[in-house]
């Protein structure tokens, strides 16, 4: 049996268009069906952000400090805080995430030290801000963050999603052009979509091996 010998497979926007108007019985006739369509799939990109954490979407950043100054503008593509940590001299030291009223309640809020919490304003800039406020100019912060997906635009473009994704991202657009095109299939697209997007979700998941740690009473002598 002859293979294609590939693992390159993807859709281009104009691709994605095209299978989610199949589904909902339509076809793509004119300019405005391919630009409401990229509007609808920007729109469930951003919902997307707001069902949780997808890996691909997960990056790094480095953020150097500076003495005496508490508060940073992330990068605008910033959608979540993960885990955060100082870097001092080549060793690291965990900063811990805590709320809005948690930072209020602090008393101190210009003592300077080694940051070890940080607030997150998630606003259209986000910005974060230290408690330590930091003693120096010379520790950096290292954080993951959720990134949020890129634009859609041309339908040339691809996406930058993985290929599992595939099936999700054309049955939620199918869905989302049903609720404007296709009345009569929301039920079904939706159940499809929904289906879709779970199965996808459970497998972008970070798996770590199982660590069993017996109970501290178990090891009284």
């Amino acid at each position: 049996m002859t293979t294609s010998g590939t693992r390159v497979f993807n859709l281009d926007v104009g691709e994605i268009i095209e299978e989610a108007y199949e589904r909902c019985g339509l076809e793509v006739r004119t300019g405005y069906d391919a630009r409401t369509a990229r509007r609808s799939l920007n729109l469930m990109f951003a919902d997307w952000a707001n069902r949780g954490l997808n890996l691909w979407t997960v990056a790094q950043a480095t953020t150097n400090l500076v003495q005496g100054t508490s508060t940073y503008t992330l990068l605008p593509d910033v959608v979540d805080m993960l885990e955060m940590v100082l870097r001092r001299g080549g060793t690291d030291y965990e900063v811990e995430r805590i709320s809005r009223g948690d930072y209020l309640n602090f008393p101190n809020k210009t003592d300077q030290g080694r940051p070890s919490q940080f607030y997150f304003n998630r606003q259209i800039d986000p910005v974060i801000t230290l408690w330590q406020v930091p003693e120096n100019s010379t520790d950096q912060l290292v954080y993951y963050y959720v990134q949020r997906i890129e634009d859609v635009n041309t339908l040339v473009n691809t996406t930058e999603l993985p290929f599992r994704f595939f099936p999700c991202m054309v049955a939620g657009l199918a869905y989302y052009l049903s609720m404007k095109r296709a009345p009569e299939r929301i039920q079904i697209l939706k159940a499809v979509y929904e289906e879709e997007f779970m199965r996808a979700a459970d497998e972008d998941q970070d798996r770590v091996p199982l660590k069993l740690q017996p109970s501290s009473r178990y090891l009284r002598a």
